[in-house]
């Protein structure tokens, strides 16, 4: 600890004593008002109860899946791929370092869209049809990771 380090003391504020006597301003009921089921002992209402009217979470109906067992690929265009010079291998601790991918996730997929003139060497785990033909017509090669 140094002299810059130090600062004005935090100030404690007592905690708030209730049923200590009319005086207070919190005797008698302590706050919780005259009876009723939260003024009892344990008198908790659980998360999402309505007094016995169906819960709202209970009214709306579901809808749709969530496939727990789905892979999901961090995505990037071809079009993307531009910005790299001639010759580069691009692979995803390129891409998270270019802040193009956010996240590895379960691999890297290659998608189709924009055009394509430099002759990259592309390393991912998929790819689609249109990706390929458009990376193989400049002469960059894929690599299925």
């Amino acid at each position: 600890m140094e002299i810059h380090n130090l600062g004005p003391a935090v100030e404690k504020k007592s905690r708030n004593r209730v049923g200590r006597g009319i005086g207070s301003g919190n005797g008698k009921t302590a706050g919780k008002g005259h009876k009723g089921q939260k003024a009892r002992t344990g008198g908790k209402i659980r998360r999402g109860f309505e007094g016995g009217q169906t819960p709202l979470y209970r009214r709306i109906p579901k809808r749709g899946f969530n496939n727990i067992f789905s892979t999901e690929y961090a995505t990037i265009n071809v079009s993307d791929l531009e910005r790299f010079e001639n010759g580069t291998v691009v692979n995803m601790e390129l891409l998270v370092k270019e802040g193009l991918v956010r996240r590895e996730l379960a691999g890297l997929k290659v998608l189709g869209n924009g055009t394509l003139t430099k002759k990259v060497t592309v390393e991912a785990k998929k790819f689609t049809d249109a990706a390929k033909e458009k990376i193989e017509a400049v002469g960059g090669k894929i690599e299925v990771k």
